[in-house]
């Protein structure tokens, strides 16, 4: 039924070899001579056909293997040997992804390409946004998820880059079933493990492993995958091995030492690191600091000796019935002093307790959380508890959620404190969650061991977006972490340098 023509494969690895180079890096401008993993890859690819019809075997292609491996590079090359070589004529080959930029990336390694090969550069016009072959009339382009338009394409070569980052399954749909008309087409899914388990890439890299193990039968599909298990040791170097091909060549055995160490000692950063250098899918969502490392940043402190001085505050409202949190945090000598102030409905406290198994009562008694009047959040109490505290301290500014402000945000306003609205999305929330976890595994942080927010911190769960930035992700904690929320505000606050003079420090408290 199929035979492999040695020929047609090494013609088109001499293709790569001779006419594609490195573009970035030590290596730009050099000859992009291929390792035996890809040779392999290029060889099966373009060398196996049917015996009847001469046409290649395979028509879809996944290869998944961790990042630092050359796989875009590799990407790259691929498309203009469909757009040189291919026997198809008026051939449209794509470069897709998750967005623009993405997408980019393989265009632009391919463009880098033919600038460095004057026979290539004689041989087509290379233009911003696409390359053409006009002797056989090719051409070659980006799209992405983001497009106006993805419709109307006529697809014979298909590079999908990073497939995990695609948002949805459309533009995968899109492209493959566009290829309908083509007499050999060719779709080259090319990705790093991701998390997203009902995602068109998972859908992809599940079918792969069941054509791997032979429990579906699928001769036009190609699956290449290069990934650890995850049960694994993450620090050996035979564990490093499985999941990156370049070991050793393009991925040095220095920085997999640097990163497995910093994996096992940042706990938000051991999904990263199997994600994308072990390629082990793992979960967006991961526990966080542990009670020992936390525990371990409590030390006596003369905590009046913060009178007067500078503080950063970060303010977590309640919905009607529940915690709120007001955190302040002081920079001194050094390290970083946390104040929490936690408030719960005085007559909603004992249901609480009973329904959620915390002995909020206690905490109440001991003065670690405030009880306020009612069964519903007291915002007139806590804004009062803000301005006494703004008197005995400075506080520079306040930063809240922005989609979960209310009557007291403006009110805070008019008595002078300097209100900054804080996003509680990646963009806002990541940096500040990750100096927060740095300061307290390097023990630069000083609590006074409140047991509601020691209790709060071990419900935290962070979720992470394919580029590795991370946030507290409050629908899928375990329960309240209110106050942890407001102190990663507050500590974002102090690192934009929100410290404008507040109207506090200009004239008397208001009374109301």
């Amino acid at each position: 039924m199929y035979y492999f023509d040695n020929e047609s494969a090494l013609k088109s690895i001499s293709f790569i070899e001779k006419f594609c180079t490195h573009t970035k890096g030590e290596l730009a401008g050099n000859p992009f001579i291929l390792e035996d993993w890809q040779k392999e890859i290029v060889g099966n690819i373009f060398g196996w056909k049917h015996k009847k019809t001469n046409l290649r075997k395979y028509r879809t292609v996944f290869i998944e293997v961790a990042r630092k491996n050359g796989k875009t590079t590799l990407a790259s090359s691929i498309a203009l040997l469909m757009l040189f070589m291919d026997s198809e004529r008026g051939s449209e080959v794509y470069a897709a992804a998750g967005d623009r930029n993405q997408a980019g990336i393989v265009f632009e390694i391919a463009k880098g390409m033919i600038l460095n090969s004057s026979e290539l550069l004689s041989r087509s016009k290379v233009f911003r946004n696409s390359i053409t072959h006009e002797a056989k009339g090719n051409y070659f382009q980006a799209i992405s998820s983001d497009s106006k338009t993805k419709h109307g394409f006529n697809a014979n070569c298909i590079i999908f880059d990073e497939l995990h980052t695609q948002p949805t399954r459309d533009l995968w749909d899109t492209l493959t079933t566009s290829t309908g008309s083509r007499r050999e087409p060719l779709t080259i899914a090319i990705t790093t493990a991701g998390y997203d388990r009902q995602s068109i890439c998972h859908e992809v890299y599940s079918y792969a492993k069941k054509v791997l193990n032979g429990s579906i039968k699928d001769d036009a599909f190609y699956p290449v995958i290069y990934e650890a298990d995850n049960e694994d040791n993450i620090t050996l170097e035979a564990t490093w091995k499985k999941a990156n091909p370049n070991y050793g060549i393009s991925l040095k055995k220095e920085y997999m030492q640097q990163e497995s160490k910093r994996a096992v000692s940042v706990p938000s950063y051991q999904n990263t690191f199997k994600r994308l250098m072990l390629n082990i899918w793992t979960d967006s969502i991961t526990q966080w600091i542990g009670h020992d490392e936390w525990a371990a940043c409590h030390q006596d402190f003369d905590y009046k000796s913060l009178d007067g001085l500078k503080c950063w505050g970060g303010l977590d409202l309640a919905s009607t019935r529940d915690i709120s949190a007001f955190v302040l945090i002081f920079e001194v000598d050094n390290k970083f002093v946390v104040l929490p102030n936690i408030f719960i409905p005085g007559d909603n406290a004992k249901k609480r307790s009973e329904r959620d198994g915390v002995d909020y009562m206690t905490w109440v008694k001991q003065g670690d959380i405030i009880a306020t009047d009612g069964d519903v959040a007291d915002y007139t109490f806590i804004r009062k508890k803000i301005n006494e505290l703004s008197l005995k301290y400075k506080i520079q500014s306040i930063s809240y959620d922005r989609w979960n402000a209310s009557m007291l945000v403006t009110e805070l306003m008019n008595d002078g404190a300097n209100m900054f609205p804080f996003g509680q999305g990646f963009v806002s929330m990541s940096a500040p969650t990750k100096e927060l976890e740095k300061i307290i595994l390097s023990k630069e942080i000083i609590h006074d061991n409140n047991p509601a927010m020691n209790w709060m911190l071990s419900n935290v769960a962070l979720q992470e977006d394919p580029a590795g930035n991370i946030k507290i992700a409050k629908n899928k904690s375990k329960e309240k972490v209110d106050g942890i929320v407001s102190l990663v505000m507050a500590l974002g606050g102090l690192m934009d340098g929100q410290d404008n003079e507040s109207v506090y420090d200009q004239r008397d408290l208001l009374i109301f």
